[in-house]
């Protein structure tokens, strides 16, 4: 596959397609094909103007003309035209980076990849951008409401390496929660459910059945009487898991929109993140075999 011509703009790739087989002759010329593939989504005048200002280029960075013959196989490159985006008022630290990683702090309501309506307004863009690292890629992800460490990896050559860890759970993940204290609530507690997400469905929800997802709760201090800091220790990485437990509990974590009741879509207040941290990371590095430990800067703030 060859190289994309075109430079990432605001830390985000260029979309790249290939042109598809076309055996009974449906699109004659370049133009002919993009306006079928994008035309009804975008708009036939968008794909025309698209063309004529040069925004489909090939692999020789050369732009690609509306009328040139189709060619099956071939690849062609073009920036979207993104949605502005309000942007997360809160930077992103860089914990530790060598050649290999970077480990950030990134902050609440920040994604960590691009998708959906957040693209920009990323992690991983902010990163490129910012560092001047356009092959920069994450380990594994963290949720967008919840801050803390983020493992990035710098060289595409070594990402698979580090993302095994996380696959074969040999990371020790250690996060930090503000939610209410119940003194009859028996701490610490190892919790074990079933987790599932359904596609389209914004809360998880405990089901029936052998548990996929497990984790540690520990009270670090009370926070006055109402409230209290715990230490989370998840063993799985089931989609909001440690939120569902701590909600099972009936210990559902500070300005958690979703849990224990999801909360209506509108602006976001950024005064009241949800009170989850991502504290701690610790692995032996898979080239070296060192043991690695990374510990966030960031703090969680208490109730009010």
């Amino acid at each position: 596959m060859p190289a994309a011509p075109l430079p990432q703009r605001d830390g985000i790739d260029a979309v790249r397609l290939r042109l598809p087989e076309d055996p009974e002759g449906a699109w004659p010329t370049v133009g002919a094909y993009l306006l079928g593939r994008y035309g009804a989504a975008v708009g036939a005048e968008r794909i025309g103007a698209m063309l004529d200002a040069g925004r489909f280029v090939g692999a020789d960075g050369r732009a690609a003309a509306a009328s040139e013959p189709y060619e099956t196989g071939r690849w062609l490159w073009f920036h979207r035209d993104l949605a502005p985006e309000e942007r997360v008022p809160f930077e992103i630290g860089v914990v530790y980076r060598d050649e290999r990683i970077l480990v950030a702090d990134k902050p609440h309501f920040l994604a960590t990849t691009p998708r959906g309506r957040h693209v920009t307004e990323t992690a991983v863009a902010r990163l490129r951008a910012g560092l001047g690292l356009p092959a920069l890629q994450p380990a594994h992800r963290l949720d967008r409401l919840t801050a803390g460490l983020v493992l990035f990896v710098v060289r595409p050559e070594d990402r698979g390496a580090y993302q095994l860890l996380f696959k074969e759970r040999r990371v020790r993940k250690e996060y930090e929660a503000v939610a209410p204290y119940d003194p009859g609530v028996g701490l610490p507690v190892t919790v074990r459910s079933r987790i599932e997400k359904e596609r389209g469905v914004l809360a998880a929800r405990e089901v029936p059945g052998e548990p996929n997802a497990v984790s540690r709760i520990e009270l670090v201090e009370r926070i006055g009487d109402a409230f209290g800091r715990y230490r989370l220790l998840p063993e799985t990485g089931r989609t909001h898991q440690l939120r569902v437990h701590m909600n099972a509990l009936g210990l559902p974590i500070l300005d958690d929109p979703l849990y224990p009741v999801v909360r209506e879509d509108g602006p976001e207040d950024h005064r009241r993140p949800l009170r989850l941290l991502a504290a701690a990371l610790e692995f032996a590095d898979p080239f070296t075999g060192e043991e690695r430990r990374f510990t966030s800067r960031l703090s969680l703030s208490g109730p009010g």
